[in-house]
């Protein structure tokens, strides 16, 4: 009797067996070897973009990351919330003795030994997670965030029978499976939005012997959708910022300026001058407080805080790009914090010592620090009138 994770499905002259896999699971990698030995397929496709692949084949692109410009490019958040994900897979899989994603560097290993075409059949991972990101609400962000953060770092302890799970499913889908009810866009976004897209790739496969690896959580869905007419440039777009969060971001600042003009206009110039003064003096406090707690340079510290009350005023600007790319000038990353980026993420303390991770994470820091700054400061100001 063959395996439930096997799927064997006729699409017109295409012979199609998908392999439902967990990415962290010895015994899905050794299987997905036999199939493919067995079945030697035509093409081979598995759940990976380039992104991905990139990052489990361990590709020198590490390496060569300029996280300067990273941060200039306001992907500093994204990258930094796909190594929290990573580093609760690579966890867990060193429980397990395995690399996470090692069933599908086998499968693209024995594609070649067979003589089969490697197909990348996944969208791309920064397009699922900005996808994910800009259709949410903020306190879906909010508790999103919470959950991975909490997950990823802190919860040490994973006992057996989360690994027995985690052997049938992949970690991810697990999470999502937790938050589905009441994050349905999480769900909707990452598990069957890429349902339709890794149908429409495989379906569409040159060859008529496909053999697809793909995570246990996405396999009934695949099956599902192999074969129907689906649009998948629709669900290949990033969605803008919504209405409300763009007209919110210059809302904001367009009411502090005026409450400090209206402060000179009725309270009278030594009235509106106080009112700046406090602005800038907390503004920048709560910046500088971000880097201090994240052990910055002490020029990352000042620069913080000089640039807080000019970039809380501006809807493109953040005071935290300000400090990370200061400190990555400083403390520029060295080769040894690339090679070891994937030992370090798997801790909390590896995190704060690698400096390409340090400086993602100083930019969240005092971003958020300012944020609270920017609130603080508005009682501060009311007081003069």
């Amino acid at each position: 009797m063959e395996d439930e994770h096997i799927i064997r499905i006729k699409l017109n002259e295409k012979e199609i067996t998908l392999v439902g896999t967990a990415h962290i699971s010895k015994e899905s990698a050794l299987e997905v070897e036999r199939i493919i030995e067995q079945e030697k397929p035509e093409n081979v496709c598995v759940e990976l973009c380039q992104a991905r692949y990139d990052a489990i084949s361990q590709h020198q692109g590490w390496q060569e990351m300029d996280i300067i410009q990273l941060i200039r490019g306001k992907r500093a958040s994204l990258l930094l919330a796909q190594w929290i994900v990573a580093a609760y897979q690579r966890k867990i899989a060193q429980k397990l003795g395995i690399r996470p994603g090692e069933e599908m560097i086998r499968a693209i290993n024995k594609a070649r030994e067979v003589g089969a075409s490697v197909i990348l059949a996944d969208r791309s991972i920064r397009v699922s997670m900005l996808r994910t990101w800009r259709m949410m609400s903020f306190w879906g962000k909010a508790r999103l965030m919470t959950e991975i953060i909490a997950s990823a770092l802190f919860n040490e302890n994973i006992s057996e029978e989360d690994i027995e799970k985690l052997k049938k499913q992949d970690v991810l889908d697990l999470a999502i499976a937790s938050l589905q009810k009441s994050l349905p866009t999480v769900k909707s976004t990452l598990i069957d939005e890429r349902d339709r897209w890794l149908a429409h790739t495989i379906g569409n496969a040159p060859g008529n012997r496909i053999v697809a690896v793909v995570g246990a959580g996405h396999l009934a869905g695949v099956a599902q959708n192999l074969g129907k007419d689906l649009d998948c440039e629709a669900i290949n777009v990033i969605p803008p910022a919504s209405v409300w969060s763009r007209v919110a971001s210059w809302t904001f600042p367009a009411l502090i300026v005026g409450l400090i003009l209206a402060g000179f206009l009725y309270a009278g110039d030594k009235a509106g001058i106080s009112m700046v003064l406090w602005w800038s003096a907390i503004t920048a406090s709560a910046s500088a407080l971000g880097a201090i707690l994240m052990l910055a340079h002490p020029a990352t510290i000042l620069a913080s805080a000089l640039a807080a009350p000019f970039t809380t005023l501006h809807p493109f600007l953040a005071a935290g790009w300000v400090a990370g790319i200061t400190e990555a000038t400083l403390r520029k990353p060295q080769v040894k914090d690339f090679m070891n980026l994937r030992d370090d993420i798997i801790s909390l303390r590896g995190f704060f010592r690698n400096k390409i991770t340090r400086i993602l994470i100083i930019v969240a820091v005092v971003n958020i620090t300012t944020s609270l700054g920017t609130f603080a400061a508005i009682p501060m100001m009311m007081r003069f009138f």
